[in-house]
């Protein structure tokens, strides 16, 4: 070991080159409007109970409403779909338009025609940082029919080849 701190940017460069899944992760805010932003930190814990968790930046629009929320939503993006990941990472930009917005079974906004929803409450928050560790209890599941997923790696999306 060398003894030196790990910089931001040497931590970016080294996870830019793990693939990663694209979701969108929605919530209402306390006075009831739609909150979301796009997430790649994200991945199941347990099956039994049925968790997920999703890592959360303190700097992100969304944070206060996904930090207080009692339950979440997670839609899962096919490779389609780049344009609404953009919109959902992009500080200020109008992200709910009603082409892309559904309402799932728990009445949480939700991006319409992605691979799949997840219905979450929340089951625990764990301060990581300068994220926070947003962990669901999955409380129902929309499959869609086919598709492939959005991926990001390297800093730009992809898409998965055989």
């Amino acid at each position: 070991m060398n003894g030196r701190a790990v910089t931001r940017d040497e931590l970016r460069s080294a996870m830019a080159r793990t693939a990663a899944g694209v979701v969108v992760v929605t919530a209402r805010g306390s006075d009831g409007t739609p909150q979301g932003l796009t997430a790649t930190s994200f991945c199941s814990v347990s099956l039994e109970p049925a968790l997920v968790l999703v890592c959360v930046a303190e700097t992100a629009g969304a944070y206060k409403a996904l930090a207080g929320c009692e339950e979440f939503a997670v839609s899962v993006l096919r490779r389609e779909q780049s344009a609404v990941a953009t919109r959902f990472a992009t500080s200020g930009a109008e992200k709910f338009h009603p082409a892309d917005t559904e309402l799932t079974p728990r009445d949480l906004p939700a991006v319409a025609g992605a691979l799949c929803q997840l219905d979450c409450v929340v089951d625990a928050r764990h301060p990581a940082g300068d994220h926070l560790i947003l962990v669901g209890e999955v409380t129902a599941v929309r499959l869609a029919d086919g598709g492939d997923p959005l991926v990001y790696a390297g800093r730009s999306y992809r898409t998965l080849s055989s």
